[in-house]
């Protein structure tokens, strides 16, 4: 089993891209190929996904979104193809907040997840998806919000419905104090 690959990528197509690790050069399918560079040196999250008739290497950009494809895999009636459309229409942390509000007309709109796929994507995943580990984390005055938050033992479903209420304009201090009246609403 790979983790990740390390390399060059000389060539880019629609749905996959070619890195060279140690003059050979690997075939993976990725979510949006464009998003890399040709002649760019990087390291891409790898997932090899074994069939009795084909061996196929699904490439990230993050160790979050290999994550999230992983996670998708495992829902029952999904799978490599509808959970790399999820991962190419959508980002990380949209798929994580959609499946956390049970938003399943979110999940409904990537190509090849119907109505009862987006049922059982939130089914299976409702809770399980590791928020930790997949989240993108803010930057700034937000994130340290958020990391108050987080040590004062809220949890995170509690932290997003409060920090989206929040005036980003005021400084930390006040943004805390702030958030807690929320809470304590």
């Amino acid at each position: 089993m790979y983790s990740y690959l390390k390399g060059y990528i000389t060539e880019i197509e629609p749905e996959k891209i070619t890195l060279e690790v140690n003059n050979i050069g690997y075939h993976i399918i990725v979510p949006n190929p464009f998003e890399f560079k040709k002649d760019e040196s990087l390291k891409v999250y790898i997932h090899q996904h074994i069939r009795e008739d084909a061996h196929t290497l699904f490439g990230f950009i993050s160790i979050k979104q290999k994550r999230l494809f992983e996670q998708l895999l495992s829902v029952k009636g999904i799978g490599p193809k509808s959970a790399l459309a999820v991962l190419a229409a959508a980002d990380v942390e949209g798929i994580i907040r959609a499946i956390e509000m049970s938003d399943t007309k979110y999940l409904n709109r990537f190509p090849g997840i119907g109505p009862k796929a987006s049922q059982q994507i939130v089914l299976d995943l409702k809770g399980k998806v590791k928020v930790d580990t997949l989240t993108v984390k803010p930057s700034g005055t937000m994130g340290e919000v958020e990391d108050a938050l987080r040590a004062l033992g809220y949890k995170q479903r509690e932290i997003d419905r409060v920090t989206k209420k929040l005036d980003s304009t005021k400084d930390t201090a006040t943004l805390i104090k702030d958030a807690l009246k929320l809470i304590a609403n």
